[in-house]
């Protein structure tokens, strides 16, 4: 019987490393039998994971491995959006502080794979689990080294005197005084001052009073996949200087440009939004009794729609404007630890994740496609499973 050779046609915008293979003693880190060349290709395996994978071809002939080795490393280097250098943030306390340890073990070698060069130097994954639609370290590692780009809306955060920052998202109200809350217990481990916080502000639960000012954004639907250009121009035209406005007692007011998915809200938690179709999310909650808003919070570990309440609001802006109504005397001395932030009139923001304290009005304006980031457009992704049941 006689068997035939298997063959296997690789796409050479797959494969991100190249190798010469080497018979080598213990110790030894040069020089060696020669025994062919390994090919390092990215393969999709599952749901948005990809990882790497090694293909040998053995060949004894040094002047035939040498030749195809500088053809191959010839188109690589053709690639133009692969990065040969990067600079590599490193927060070495978040989490169980384990951040260093994951970056030297699983991506500092597919880096040195690939031949990039890094510079270690030592904030939230929302970001990073948006553009790759997994919490998966090896799938953000090879996104990068294969050069796959993504073109990602950005806002802006000014008061009516000074820019304050840019960012992807941000929460008001009950949201940013779980963070503010957090920071304060610096010295307890991530994950249980994070419980600590919510709990104790889901038990103080109360609204802030402000006035909410935005600027509507009409996107149809079949646009979503529409090429940048195309998306802006469509979205200029349909912006019309309407300002609208809504006064009340808000428990939490979310202003998202991206979908910000996470553990705790598989599907985002703006899910309707996208990386890059020039609006934000405007998600407003109601003053509503703790049993109502515990029942909204459980929907984002869900399939369910967390929107579905008589008490939350959903707009498609291009611009918001935020005003925070100072709280009279007798109801700063009423305001606990949590409030102190608000009682003194510097409102606490949750800007992806970072804390913000500002006392005046905020004015948050997305800026289409602005910043081109290392990842993939994640529209066309199922629903995920929730697995989630910590409320």
């Amino acid at each position: 019987m006689v068997l035939q050779a298997q063959e296997e046609i690789i796409e050479m915008k797959d494969v991100f490393s190249v190798k010469l293979k080497r018979r080598r003693f213990a110790g030894q880190t040069k020089g060696g039998t020669l025994l062919g060349i390994t090919v390092f290709k990215c393969l999709n395996k599952e749901e948005n994971k990809l990882t790497d994978c090694a293909i040998h071809l053995n060949n004894l002939s040094e002047d035939h491995c040498q030749s195809w080795f500088r053809h191959l490393k010839e188109i690589l280097n053709g690639f133009q959006n692969r990065p040969k250098s990067l600079k590599v943030f490193v927060n070495p306390s978040s989490h169980k502080k384990e951040a260093t340890h994951v970056y030297y073990e699983q991506v500092a070698p597919l880096f040195k794979l690939a031949d990039i060069k890094t510079d270690v130097t030592g904030t939230t994954n929302i970001l990073a689990h948006t553009l790759y639609g997994i919490k998966h370290v090896v799938t953000a590692a090879l996104h990068i080294i294969m050069g796959h780009i993504q073109a990602v809306d950005v806002c802006t955060f000014s008061t009516p005197s000074k820019l304050l920052r840019f960012g992807f998202s941000a929460m008001f109200g009950f949201g940013a005084r779980t963070l503010a809350l957090a920071e304060k217990h610096r010295w307890m481990p991530s994950s249980q001052r994070k419980d600590f916080a919510f709990i104790k502000t889901l038990a103080d639960l109360r609204p802030e009073e402000c006035e909410l000012s935005f600027l509507p954004l009409q996107i149809p639907q079949e646009d979503s996949h529409e090429n940048g250009r195309k998306k802006k121009e469509k979205i200029k035209e349909g912006s019309k200087d309407q300002w609208q406005k809504i006064q009340g007692h808000f428990l939490n007011v979310s202003i998202m440009a991206i979908p910000c998915l996470c553990s705790m809200a598989p599907r985002g938690l703006a899910p309707n939004t996208r990386l890059n179709n020039g609006s934000m999310a405007l998600i407003v909650v109601q003053n509503t009794s703790r049993t109502e808003f515990i029942k909204h919070l459980k929907r984002y570990t869900s399939v369910k729609n967390q929107f579905n309440f008589p008490f939350v609001e959903t707009y498609t802006v291009q611009e918001v404007k935020v005003q925070p109504r100072l709280k009279s005397g007798q109801d700063a001395k009423e305001n606990t630890d949590l409030n102190a932030a608000s009682a003194e009139g510097n409102y606490p923001w949750n800007i992806d994740g970072d804390l913000m304290k500002e006392a005046s009005e905020v004015h948050v304006r997305v800026h289409p496609q602005l910043i081109d980031l290392y990842g993939v457009n994640t529209d066309d992704l199922e629903s995920s499973q929730a697995t989630c049941n910590c409320i």
